[in-house]
Order: structure tokens, then sequence, then C-alpha cells
């Protein structure tokens, strides 16, 4: 997901109106005191990220080849500082995180609301759906099986901290066959593939109810 302005169609305001800002957090329901939860590969929690801290650590996983691929985000530690500034000066739709797994940090994820996303554009969006974007750090963590147990593990705390959310969406690039299949065995399908303004993307689906 990379941040993009929304139109909303709506009636102007009065000019003297201030729109309403969500608190802190609300929008996902607090992430920050979600806490940890038991993996098969260790405890594992999300952290907010933190600027300029985690700055130099993100900033070198987006150098990998293999990860700007598909984030494009590669290049100095501004580039990569723009796109979780937009998150974190916004309002609120967007949390980056860094991944913790027994404490260490190995994986970025931005947890976000696809309803409130540019992606409700391209499909059939319910309120509070919840996407997710996923990559794993350090190049010994991947290809192992890592980010399904992740995925399903971050896809049940968001179902279990989020009880208006029925559905965890995310939109990998097609191309990016190791993903789809992480999210396969975490237990999503699917639902459709996507023309989003800068890729193909297979939107999978993980529903809190899964079908009899």
């Amino acid at each position: 997901m990379n941040p993009e302005d929304t139109g909303t169609g709506a009636r102007p305001r009065p000019a003297h109106s201030v729109p309403a800002r969500p608190a802190p957090g609300a929008l996902l329901d607090h992430l920050p005191g979600w806490g940890a939860v038991p993996t098969p590969a260790g405890p594992f929690r999300l952290s907010p990220l933190r600027l300029p801290a985690d700055l130099d650590l993100l900033t070198g996983w987006m150098n990998d080849p293999e990860v700007d691929a598909f984030w494009d985000l590669a290049g100095p530690p501004a580039t990569t500082e723009r796109h979780v500034r937009a998150q974190l000066h916004g309002d609120g739709r967007s949390v980056p995180c860094l991944g913790l797994l027994d404490g260490t940090p190995m994986s970025y994820w931005e947890v976000y609301r696809a309803d409130l996303d540019p992606l409700a554009r391209h499909y059939p969006a319910r309120p509070h759906d919840t996407g997710l974007h996923l990559l794993l750090g350090p190049a010994e963590s991947r290809g192992r099986g890592l980010g399904a147990v992740l995925l399903a593990a971050v896809a049940d705390l968001v179902l279990h901290r989020r009880p208006r959310c029925e559905r965890v969406l995310a939109e990998p690039d097609v191309r990016n066959r190791r993903s789809v299949r992480a999210f396969e065995r975490a237990g999503f399908r699917t639902a459709a593939e996507l023309d989003l303004p800068d890729k193909r993307a297979a939107l999978m689906v993980r529903s809190r109810l899964l079908p009899a």
C-alpha cells in the first residue's frame, strides 16, 4: 500500500466547520496495546515503528533487492522515512510496526483500515475490513514457512482485538508467488485479482467465520 489521497465525493462543509479527528489509535482499536501472542516460532508482538530510532534498520531491509522488487522503496533513509511518516502523521488508518519475535525485530508490518484506504475503490469493501502488509527483514527469515506462521498469528490477533472486523485482507503482487502461498497457508483465500495503480494484485481474504 502506498499512501494516497482519496476523494470522498462528499458535500463541501461550511467554511467554519472543522472535521472531527479520531482519537489516537481509535481507527484500529488501539493497536499499540495489543500485546504479544504465542506462535510455534516463539512469542510475537507488533511494536509501532519509531522515528528516528528504527529508521536505519528498516532502510537496510528496504534496500535488499528481494524486498525492493515488490516494495520499491530502496534508496537513502529519507525514502523510507517519507513512506513511514505519511502514515505516522495521518489520521491513524494505517499503523506501521516492527514485528518482534522473541523480542528481536525481524519483520515490518502495516496494519491498515482497508475500508478507508484507496484499495476500497477496487473491491466491495465492508466496514472495518483490516489490511496487512508484511516483509520479513533478515534474509534468513525467508523461505522456511515463518511468514505463514506470523500471518496466521497476526490475523487471529486482529480478529480478536477488533471485534467489529469480520475480514482480514491483503493484496500482494500476483508475481510474488512466495507471498501468495504464505497467505494461503495462513488461512487466506484468493477472492479476486485486482488491477491497482501500481500492480496487479491478488486479493487475499481471511474471514472471521470460515465458509461451511
